[in-house]
């Protein structure tokens, strides 16, 4: 089943008197389970492309696609709502609230979202992280593996069916990163949810299902 498509999106953003293009009519599709790395240079159109799978953004022609839904289509409520239902987010610099503790870091999308049974859910998504034990610690007192694997149970807590990450392991170190890619591979394999992961980890590239490089806001031939 197909949780992410876009199709034929462009994004251009106005500079003074120039449109400067970001993507150029890009087409893709992720489905369930599905472990999709998007490579290329600094500048490529990385970024602009998971603003746009996450609802973030809406692209200036084409159509984007996010668990059944075309972001186009709604309005800022409906935003809102698709992406604290079926959009997680892990960041290269983990993005975790220094004053919260790790419990109350992975439960805050819960919270904000209204829903029942935050702490309790939280509490299982460390679990499945191996990280039950540091809940009732601040984020200054982890590591930076450890950081990262409280980000990931956070972008997991509310059950997402796509999950984007930013350069997940740049401010970690090879061992760590294997780590946090294990963890990734579970998340797509066990809890059925797709994965799209901007990297430069010749790693991470390797262990995805399939790659997309993006030279100058278009998708590259493969080859």
């Amino acid at each position: 089943m197909s949780v992410l498509r876009l199709e034929n999106v462009s994004k251009e953003y106005v500079d003074g008197s120039r449109r400067v293009p970001a993507l150029v009519d890009v087409s893709l599709e992720l489905r369930e389970a599905e472990f999709v790395t998007v490579v290329g240079r600094s500048g490529c159109g990385k970024s602009t492309l998971l603003h746009l799978a996450g609802a973030m953004d809406l692209p200036t022609s084409g159509r984007v696609c996010v668990a059944g839904q075309f972001t186009s289509e709604l309005d800022d409520a409906g935003l809102v709502r698709l992406r604290r239902e079926a959009v997680g987010h892990i960041f290269q610099s983990f993005e975790l609230l220094p004053t919260l503790t790790v419990a109350e870091n992975v439960e805050l999308p819960l919270l904000l979202a209204g829903r029942n049974g935050a702490r309790a859910r939280a509490l299982q998504c460390l679990a499945w992280v191996e990280l039950a034990e540091l809940a009732a610690r601040l984020p200054h007192q982890l590591s930076g593996g450890q950081m990262q694997r409280v980000a990931i149970a956070r972008a997991l807590v509310h059950g997402p069916r796509l999950l984007l990450a930013d350069e997940p392991t740049g401010n970690l170190d090879s061992i760590t990163s294997a780590v946090i890619l294990a963890l990734l591979r579970r998340v797509s394999t066990e809890r059925g949810t797709a994965i799209l992961m901007a990297t430069h980890s010749l790693e991470l590239i390797a262990a995805a299902d399939r790659s997309i490089r993006l030279r100058d806001g278009r998708v590259a031939p493969e080859g």
